[in-house]
């Protein structure tokens, strides 16, 4: 089995990169992709203790940027090596944008009342801070009473808390990675497509004519019925297809390997980039 999208505490997971091979290894995984959020920091921990008990550890990365208006996540997997210095660069222009909404996020949460500090996040974040923390503030504050409401009610896109982060455009995003020797596959759309409402074959096509490799048709938010939709479509119009849980830790929604996702999901992403990179847009 493989899993192809989990996040490590160097981003918004709870596990630090060790523990999250052990823990994949005993889930039964044989190939596991770290892709934390803005960061390889996580892979980049991992990588030796994955040699050493046997596990295919993919390097990855999650990347936020807009596509009609609208944040989505891009995946880039670097399946033969990991990437150099200019993308890792690129990493920490997007940390430090990051730590700058953070500043500002503060102090849009304190105009609507609420009593939090930069530091008490940060301690929750430790390598990365990021609105799960401030969730997680929220929640130990008494402010909601769970994560998803803390993000309901102040932290999501359409809550009164949200403050925009200045993201790289879709184009550039695709660029990083493609130069980087990667690949990229558009992370979760279901959750995209179900409020947009648009047509899924003419948003695969546009993704695919500005150069994404691959659609993540398996995810947990992803019901049988679009996860088979997605997959028929990006085969359709030449796609690759990933998948994986999304696992953040042992208390999320997402459990680690809940998919079942065959080896050959992977063996497929491989041989579509050699092919990528036979035609030369790597």
């Amino acid at each position: 089995m493989v899993d192809l999208h989990s996040h490590t505490d160097r981003s918004d997971g709870t596990l630090p990169p060790k523990e999250l091979v052990d823990f994949a290894r005993h889930q039964g995984l044989s190939s596991l992709a770290i892709t934390d959020h803005d960061t390889v920091e996580g892979y980049d921990a991992a990588a030796d203790h994955a040699r050493e008990t046997g596990l295919d550890l993919v390097g990855g990365v999650e990347l936020n940027t807009k596509f009609h208006d609208r944040t989505i996540h891009i995946l880039g997997y670097f399946l033969e090596h990991p990437p150099g210095d200019a993308f890792r660069d690129h990493l920490s222009c997007l940390q430090t944008a990051r730590r700058e909404r953070n500043v500002r996020l503060v102090e849009r949460l304190r105009q609507l009342g609420l009593s939090v500090r930069l530091e008490d996040a940060q301690r929750l974040g430790r390598s990365q801070t990021g609105r799960p923390h401030f969730a997680q503030l929220l929640v130990q504050k008494g402010y909601a009473p769970d994560i998803r409401t803390a993000f309901d009610r102040y932290l999501d896109e359409a809550a009164p808390g949200f403050v925009e982060r200045e993201d790289p455009s879709l184009e550039n995003v695709l660029r990083w990675i493609h130069e980087a020797g990667g690949i990229s596959s558009w992370a979760h759309p279901g959750r995209f497509l179900r409020q947009a409402k648009l047509d899924v074959e003419a948003l695969f096509s546009e993704l695919a004519a500005k150069g994404m490799n691959a659609i993540e048709a398996f995810h947990t938010d992803h019901l049988p019925e679009e996860a088979a939709r997605f997959e028929q479509t990006a085969r359709k119009l030449g796609l690759g297809v990933s998948g994986g849980s999304d696992f953040h830790g042992a208390r999320g929604r997402a459990q680690l390997a809940s998919l079942q996702l065959p080896g050959s999901l992977l063996e497929d992403l491989r041989a579509l980039s050699s092919r990528v990179a036979a035609r030369g847009d790597l």
